[in-house]
């Protein structure tokens, strides 16, 4: 079973380059974004409409912050700010360009050019054609490097 520091460790192998990293900054939360976005705009059932928290992001946030608590409880606490940030540029942004799935659909497909660029420039494959789960590692790789700056452990 991996670490989260082995799975830090592997995720930076392949983000070694300086604008590779700038680009992550930008993107990795873009896309997180977006996807929130997108899962947010999904119809959910009937018994559930217009209740608070009720849609398919929220859904996908709990999975993430489980997944990132098994990994890391301090990390996962620390993801807590983050998601609840998008959550709430999640609400600007379905009152200022609606519909909300088209706006999403737009930044995700410009995020993932960006990421796509950066690891051109890094020479590098993306981590997630190796695992899957990497796809979840980039938001916790940019909170470790903040983590490791601050000097707080995860």
């Amino acid at each position: 079973m991996r670490t989260v520091e082995d799975w830090l460790a592997e995720y930076g192998t392949s983000h070694q380059h300086p604008w590779n990293k700038v680009l992550h900054w930008i993107c990795v939360p873009l896309i997180v974004l977006a996807v929130l976005g997108l899962l947010a705009a999904l119809p959910v059932p009937a018994p559930l409409r217009g209740r608070p928290l009720a849609n398919w992001a929220s859904l996908a946030t709990l999975a993430a912050l489980a997944y990132y608590a098994w990994l890391s409880p301090r990390l996962a606490a620390g993801m807590l700010l983050p998601l609840a940030l998008a959550g709430v540029a999640l609400a600007g942004i379905a009152a200022l360009a609606p519909p909300l799935w088209r706006t999403c659909a737009a930044i995700f497909v410009a995020a993932w050019i960006g990421q796509f660029i950066g690891h051109a420039i890094e020479g590098r494959r993306p981590s997630f054609f190796k695992d899957l789960q990497f796809l979840l590692i980039g938001p916790l790789w940019l909170l470790g490097f903040v983590y490791r700056r601050l000097g707080l452990r995860y």
